[in-house]
């Protein structure tokens, strides 16, 4: 698959590990160990039962009529925000966790933005009885309050990161250094498909059950596997590399990621990553991120602390460069009313992040017959302060 991942853990241009000494150890136990572990029959039944019995999987495949009608498609939801904790982010959490049992690991620390993976990795640290710590941007916590109490009850230590921008970026970093402090009994759960070989390989392949059961569900009810385009939200890029994943080998289907453009892609206020980025290296490998001439991180900004993150993992950035992916923006407006509409239309209240996927659509033109899947990768619970405030309800 000229699209997946290398031996020396490549895609294309972009992947790697650029990492500091002290971590190589941790990194290279996981790279030696991660692909014999998921692929063990025992790991494979115990992730399988746990996503069915315990997540609620397989999420459902929703024909949206309404917004079908609306532009002029068969558009489908695939269904993550009815996902037990309100997104994709549970299935890798889950995958990871049982990983880190077989590798003997006694602590487990995560990075958040929307809080959506630190509330997903307290959860399977709680179902584990593993113990957790999560680092959270200052500014995110303020945004996000629901969520970090959610983690607080679940039973994890919520830290803020108050450097930088304050947000998931430098909440990485606090993680990163943790781990160099720790390195023998904690595991590092990362949340997105982001960070040194093999981080992005492993997120991915945990979040690529989201494209395995969309093939058998539109299969089911269109009678074909594919649809001709898939969409999909991108900060780091999990729950798109996960709609994306067993498409990406059939070049028909158009792959279309969705940026958050801030306060409007050159307004100095964005996260248009793939728009403003330039080739570098970010939190362990090389990828496009957003940065100053002389190769400082600019600090990003979005509505969605999801979206708020100024690089995309190597294997987005792969895809961009090799035009395998179409990758645009959406503005905080335009995310807004795109949530407001899908409230209206469909009775579903999507998160932001999820928001500005579904804007895109205003600016498509399709056939009548094609068959087009969002990933509808999270509940907007936690963020309805920010739609209180925009629409003043």
């Amino acid at each position: 698959m000229e699209y997946g991942v290398n031996e020396q853990g490549y895609y294309g241009d972009f992947g790697g590990a650029y990492i500091p000494e002290m971590l190589y150890p941790n990194v290279e136990e996981l790279r030696q160990q991660y692909l014999n572990i998921i692929n063990d029959e025992g790991f494979k039944a115990e992730f399988d039962d746990l996503l069915k019995n315990y997540v609620g999987r397989p999420s459902p495949l929703y024909h949206a009529k309404r917004y079908s009608e609306k532009y002029g498609a068969n558009i489908f939801f695939k269904r993550e925000d009815l996902n037990h904790t309100g997104s994709h982010k549970i299935n890798n959490a889950l995958g990871q966790i049982l990983l880190a049992k077989r590798l003997g690991k006694k602590r487990i620390i995560a990075e958040t933005g929307a809080g959506q993976h630190g509330v997903a990795t307290a959860t399977v640290c709680a179902l584990m009885g593993i113990e957790c710590v999560v680092y959270m941007g200052e500014v995110d916590m303020v945004r996000q309050a629901p969520n970090v109490a959610r983690m607080k009850m679940l039973g994890a230590r919520v830290v803020p990161a108050t450097s930088g921008s304050k947000t998931l970026k430098d909440a990485t970093n606090e993680a990163l250094r943790d781990w160099i402090g720790n390195p023998v009994d904690t595991h590092y759960i990362i949340g997105s498909v982001v960070g040194p070989y093999p981080y992005p390989d492993m997120v991915a392949r945990f979040q690529s059950i989201i494209s395995e059961e969309t093939k058998k569900q539109l299969l089911e009810q269109t009678g074909t596997e594919l649809p001709q385009y898939v969409l999909a939200c991108v900060g780091g890029g999990s729950n798109a590399m996960g709609m994306f994943y067993h498409f990406i080998d059939d070049e028909s289907v158009k792959l279309v990621a969705v940026e958050a453009a801030g306060k409007g892609v050159n307004s100095g206020e964005s996260a248009a990553t793939t728009a403003l980025g330039k080739e570098g290296v970010l939190h362990g490998s090389r990828t496009i991120l957003m940065q100053t001439e002389d190769g400082q991180v600019v600090e990003p900004y979005s509505i969605s602390a999801g979206l708020d993150y100024p690089g995309i993992g190597p294997q987005h950035a792969h895809l961009f460069k090799t035009n395998r992916g179409q990758y645009v923006s959406i503005t905080d407006d335009e995310a807004l009313q795109a949530g407001l509409l899908c409230c209206q239309l469909e009775g579903i209240i999507p998160a932001i992040e999820t928001a500005h996927a579904l804007a895109q659509l205003e600016k498509m033109t399709f056939e009548p017959n094609d068959n087009v899947v969002i990933c509808i990768s999270g509940r907007g619970d936690k963020d309805l302060d920010n739609y209180i405030n925009y629409f003043g309800y």
